[in-house]
């Protein structure tokens, strides 16, 4: 079977939690960079990598990567590529998006009309024609260059890999579904742990802290572009991929994670989302103001993204807000918080200096997920 270059982008600063994942899929790491992790893999791999993989916003097959500075040599670094080698005849083929950053060639639409010129006309000497129908499966293209560095992948995925398929209604401001993942996977949170999130709005973080726990696999019930391409990826690779996955579900497993917001109308929307999730029965969701936080057991987990005040009249209520978060963490007995926000005075009216603090992007807006590490239990005693 044909091996594979195979990317997956992700959000800035979370590289290290998804090369893990990679990892514990079994698949050897090729590069790191910003933003993006490549391993190797056959045609099996990118159907595991789709649904498996929880902080990928997608898998890519990387067609090409060469130097260009010109149009000239962008255009003969596409036609290079053996395209006839991953697109059939018949198959829909175009640039979906170009992106350049410190390179000369810099104009996206520029880009995508010069790379497909050249796909085409590598294409026609192959399939000796001088017209494609392009009626049959999908391949979009999407081209990054970096410092006159060109990146060619082949779309595997579609839509984005955030899209699970169970958020059909979401709140004001919603955390995507892949960086809430990376973040719980960035804390020492087990499933046996309790986990708290204060303001859950549509139910993002405790639905992903349930489909880790219960090892429900993110991508087993949407579709990819890719299932159509008969021509690299067999049916059965997908069929075999998606019985793993089914075989994996911890279905008698036990969780005690929980979802708050002031809103009712928001928690019913996070239940509805739970519902499709199939993790309902994991979660419980209740309208509660942060004032009223409370638990009565020790060592839990508070994870959780807080309003940042991007509108003037909202920031005006976030020093009460974030003063009423950092008096309810404190009375809780040895938890730990983990707080997502870009609302740059939270340690402050926290009251609470931060044990780690690492900038990710949350799409364009910079924020910072603030760590506040709370006493480890003791461990448990091993019974002879």
């Amino acid at each position: 079977m044909n091996r594979y270059r195979l990317m997956a982008p992700c959000h800035f600063g979370l590289e290290s939690v998804l090369k893990k994942e990679v990892i514990d899929l079994g698949y050897d790491i090729l590069q790191v960079e910003d933003g993006r992790v490549t391993f190797e893999g056959d045609a099996e791999a990118i159907c595991r990598g789709n649904i498996f993989l929880r902080t990928a916003e997608r898998v890519l097959l990387q067609a090409g990567r060469f130097t260009a500075k010109t149009y000239d040599e962008l255009f003969e670094g596409i036609k290079a590529i053996a395209w006839e080698e991953l697109i059939p005849e018949n198959g829909k083929f175009w640039v979906t998006k170009a992106s350049s950053i410190k390179s000369k060639l810099f104009s996206p639409s520029d880009i995508q009309r010069i790379v497909k010129k050249a796909m085409v006309e590598r294409m026609k000497l192959h399939y000796y024609t001088q017209w494609f129908s392009e009626d049959g499966a999908e391949y979009p293209v999407r081209i990054f260059l970096y410092k006159d560095e060109v990146i060619v992948g082949l779309d595997t995925t579609g839509e984005s890999l955030h899209k699970r398929g169970y958020r059909k209604l979401t709140a004001k401001a919603p955390i995507s579904e892949t960086l809430a993942a990376a973040l719980i996977q960035l804390t020492p949170w087990h499933p046996d742990r309790i986990f708290v999130d204060p303001f859950c709005g549509s139910g993002t973080f405790p639905i992903e802290a349930a489909m880790i726990a219960a090892n429900i696999a993110p991508g087993a019930k949407r579709s990819f572009l890719s299932e159509q391409w008969d021509n690299l990826i067999p049916k059965k690779e997908w069929y075999e991929t998606l019985d793993e996955a089914n075989d994996m579900i911890k279905r008698d497993v036990t969780a005690e994670i929980q979802g708050y917001d002031i809103d009712g109308e928001v928690i019913k929307i996070a239940r509805q989302n739970a519902k499709l999730a199939e993790v309902d029965h994991l979660i419980h969701f209740q309208q509660r103001d942060v004032k009223d936080l409370s638990h009565n057991k020790k060592y839990g987990f508070l994870i959780t993204n807080p309003p940042y005040g991007e509108r003037l009249e909202e920031k005006e209520a976030l020093p009460a807000l974030y003063t009423t978060l950092g008096e309810r963490f404190r009375s809780l007995d040895d938890w730990s918080a983990f707080v997502i926000t870009s609302y740059e005075d939270t340690e402050r009216y926290m009251g609470l200096k931060a044990d780690k603090n690492r900038k990710i992007y949350n799409g364009m807006i910079k924020t910072y997920f603030y760590q506040f590490m709370g006493k480890k239990p003791p461990k448990r005693k091993i019974m002879d």
